[in-house]
């Protein structure tokens, strides 16, 4: 197992100065501060040098891992494996190690690795292992505060590449999908890793799903994607409200991959999946108690690279094949095709911020910064990222005029302030 402090850790030569004000925003969680991939952060630069914005620094021997970078109060975490054992790492905003705590076993069957994002919420860090323990740890030194194996205690099913959950914390609980005979969703205190409520009505397999929160009237509603159906439940007793079952329009049952974050806006909720899978839009009740289909899409058809609403427009990366698929945009009232655009062959992960799409092919490593419109798919920069192995998975963050990018054992940081 590789110490930290033996970890290589490169500047590229120039001072970190303190972000300009306006940089306000962390990106605490997967997909950011309301996981929906879309940053606050104005100022930015709306076109990369050649060769792409200034690294500020890298850091090697983080492991095996697709985590991406959560940055909450000055300090940056990851995941990664190393040998067998699952491991957090926390930097400082120059790229220092402050401290590293092995966490438990991870994932070791096929693709072997970190799966979780770590969630920061008041002073703690909340993270699910591939094999669906939930572990707690004290943000600021590391210590492990509890954890709990809830895929053992409800009896999880493991789908084919493990538990992929990045936790979401709603008020005093935390959200956890063990997918179970037992219970597909449970709450637990966050505080004490003791079982708040278990939604025992589903028990299906996890779809490598990532919950979001929606309040209809007085009603706040856990949107999940599971093996079979997208799930509503209530947040305050785990009650079952709803299922729409993926069979009505799904194509290939045999590919059971429903990853992606649900788009909750308007009373609405939008899920997409890949495989020729593709999406669906459905229309809530006032008090959220029920649900509409309203239209389905095979356009917009993610694998696992999320979508992101922009001004009334969906943005996201589709499926052609494992390895391939176009960028596309449908139109959130009702599902019409903007556009559906051949980008090198590359599909891959995509977020938001200042007017402009970051879009990261997942084989290439290439970057483009695309400015946001329905009109047409035309990247203003491209550049590449040549560290780390393996497929370009991780998530893009950003924070304070910086874009994290992760890849492999590699952490990277960049400047994309406009100064």
């Amino acid at each position: 197992m590789r110490n930290i402090g033996l970890q290589r850790i490169v500047s590229c030569g120039i001072v970190l100065s303190l972000a300009p004000v306006g940089f306000t925003a962390d990106w605490p969680q997967f997909r950011g501060i309301h996981r929906d991939g879309k940053s606050p952060e104005t100022n930015l630069l709306q076109e990369w040098p050649e060769g792409g914005p200034k690294m500020l620094w890298q850091v090697d021997g983080n492991g095996d891992g697709w985590s991406s970078a959560a940055i909450a109060k000055g300090r940056i975490y990851i995941t990664g494996k190393i040998g067998r054992e699952g491991t957090l790492f926390c930097f400082d905003l120059d790229g220092k190690p402050v401290w590293k705590s092995i966490y438990g076993p991870e994932w070791t069957r096929s693709y072997p690795g970190s799966r979780t994002t770590p969630t920061v919420n008041e002073g703690k860090l909340y993270l699910m292992s591939g094999q669906g323990v939930v572990y707690c740890h004290d943000a600021e030194t590391g210590t492990a505060l509890w954890s709990r194996d809830v895929f053992t205690e409800f009896d999880g099913v493991y789908p084919s590449w493990g538990i992929s959950e990045c936790l979401f914390i709603d008020g005093d609980n935390v959200i956890a999908t063990p997918g179970g005979k037992k219970a597909s969703i449970v709450a637990l205190n966050k505080i004490t890793g003791e079982p708040v409520w278990t939604c025992s009505e589903l028990t299906e397999p996890s779809g490598y799903g990532n919950p979001q929160l929606i309040r209809m009237d007085t009603t706040r509603i856990l949107v999940q994607m599971l093996k079979d159906h997208v799930a509503g439940i209530d947040a305050d007793t785990g009650m079952l409200l709803w299922t729409d079952s993926f069979d009505d329009y799904h194509t290939d049952r045999n590919r059971i991959v429903n990853p992606n974050v649900p788009i909750c806006h308007d009373g609405r909720i939008y899920t997409t999946s890949g495989y020729n899978n593709g999406g669906a839009m459905l229309q809530l009740s006032s008090n959220g108690k029920r649900i509409t289909r309203l239209w389905t899409d095979t356009t917009l058809d993610v694998h696992h690279g999320n979508v992101v609403l922009v001004d009334g427009y969906l943005y996201g990366a589709n499926w052609t094949s494992n390895g391939s698929g176009n960028w596309a945009c449908i139109r959130w009232d009702d599902g019409k095709v903007m556009y559906d655009h051949d980008w090198n062959g590359n599909k891959g992960c995509i977020i938001y911020a200042d007017g402009m799409l970051y879009c990261w092919a997942e084989k290439s490593g290439e970057l483009a910064l695309v400015p946001v419109t329905p009109d047409a798919f035309r990247p203003a920069s491209v550049f590449t990222v040549t560290q780390g192995k393996g497929m370009f998975w991780a998530h893009p963050s950003i924070s304070e005029g910086r874009l994290y990018l992760r890849h492999g054992e590699y952490l990277m940081c960049y400047d994309i302030a406009e100064r």
